[in-house]
């Protein structure tokens, strides 16, 4: 009797206990936080959920992190500017920040394709290493500042596919005269090897590949690749995306809003972009298999790019980077670094993760062993 009182009575107190917190008042820090709305322009339309999405949960972290007192309002591409200017629009103050990825504004300077990702260089856990423990968050910051951006990495699709081609890709002689839509650095390199490179946004793809103006077109991989529909119009699907091992998609913020910004608000999207990158690669990671399928089973036709075109794009790579190194300080300034930090990272990774990829990648099609007995 005593102990169900006591229980009671515990009961009654804890209610009012709950009932006293629920009317405090919020914490004076809270209360004094500045109530702000930002927009960010995007590169991408919202028609491809996953890469487009990294924005938007961005901006739902950001509004959960400091108590709605920040707003961020996500525009797809062409609705404030194109997908291919978002940098100047930030940079210009147009926006205050914008969704993309750094190697559309190689034009500029090549530089900006460290941002993203190098041809042949780090996959996804190697660039986000680099990024944040190897010395790339210090030297891209750097670079920047010239742009007035101050710069997050932000999102992350994993090793993409080489793309959608009308016919196939047998020798480095099928290459010369391709017209072939992809972005970067990467169009620098090919153009070595007499491909005629085509930037073009996400959503203008299909009609270029359609229409006959493109020969061929990477995007990202088979759940982006099917919902913009490029297996209608090329049969023959490539890979690797040896231009695209671990492709960064990053957060530029003008650099006078971001000084603006309370700290507990940078350190919102910080947080917030973190858990962008970690969502849209884990989303990429479970879509692409269930999508990969479909194509295939839908007439595909999956190839690997010879061994022989590769090693010629390689080939192509390392001339195009000593060239550029040669004449431009700034790219030198960061791929002397990347390029030893790259170096070590395949050491380790030949070690261990590859060995265990490959030898999963043998056996996963094995039939168990028949029970004895």
């Amino acid at each position: 009797m005593l102990r169900r009182k006591f229980l009671a009575g515990a009961a009654v107190a804890g209610a009012g206990s709950i009932g006293a917190a629920a009317s405090f008042p919020s914490p004076a820090l809270a209360q004094s936080q500045p109530e702000i709305k930002w927009r960010i322009a995007s590169s991408f339309p919202k028609s491809l959920d996953t890469i487009y999405g990294g924005a938007e949960v961005i901006a739902k972290r950001v509004a959960e992190l400091t108590d709605n007192k920040f707003q961020i309002r996500v525009f797809a591409a062409g609705e404030i500017v194109p997908g291919l200017q978002v940098l100047d629009a930030v940079q210009a103050g147009t926006v205050e920040a914008g969704h993309t990825v750094s190697y559309y504004y190689v034009g500029k300077d090549p530089t900006f394709a460290f941002d993203a990702c190098m041809p042949f260089g780090l996959n996804v856990r190697q660039q986000n290493s680099w990024m944040r423990t190897g010395g790339g968050m210090e030297l891209m910051r750097e670079f920047f500042k010239d742009y007035n951006i101050v710069q997050f990495p932000a999102g992350n699709t994993g090793t993409q596919m080489g793309g959608w081609f009308r016919k196939e890709i047998k020798t480095v002689e099928d290459l010369k005269g391709l017209k072939f839509r992809i972005a970067g650095i990467a169009g620098q390199i090919l153009t070595k090897l007499g491909v005629v490179p085509q930037q073009i946004a996400g959503g203008d793809i299909y009609p270029a590949l359609e229409k006959g103006t493109i020969d061929a077109a990477e995007w990202v991989g088979p759940y982006d690749d099917e919902k913009l529909g490029f297996n209608k119009v090329a049969k023959y699907y490539y890979y690797p995306g040896w231009w695209e091992g671990g492709p960064q998609v990053s957060l530029m913020i003008n650099q006078q809003q971001w000084a603006s910004l309370p700290p507990a608000y940078q350190a919102a999207i910080e947080t917030a972009c973190a858990d962008s990158t970690l969502t849209m690669l884990a989303k990429y990671d479970s879509q692409n298999p269930v999508a990969l399928r479909k194509l295939v089973a839908s007439g595909t036709q999956l190839r690997p790019f010879p061994r022989p075109v590769m090693e010629a794009c390689f080939d192509a790579a390392n001339q195009v980077y000593a060239e550029v190194a040669a004449a431009n300080p700034k790219f030198k300034k960061v791929y002397e670094p990347w390029l030893k930090y790259r170096d070590e990272q395949l050491l380790w990774f030949r070690v261990a993760e590859g060995t265990f990829d490959n030898f999963m990648s043998a056996v996963s099609q094995r039939k168990p062993a028949a029970k004895k007995g």
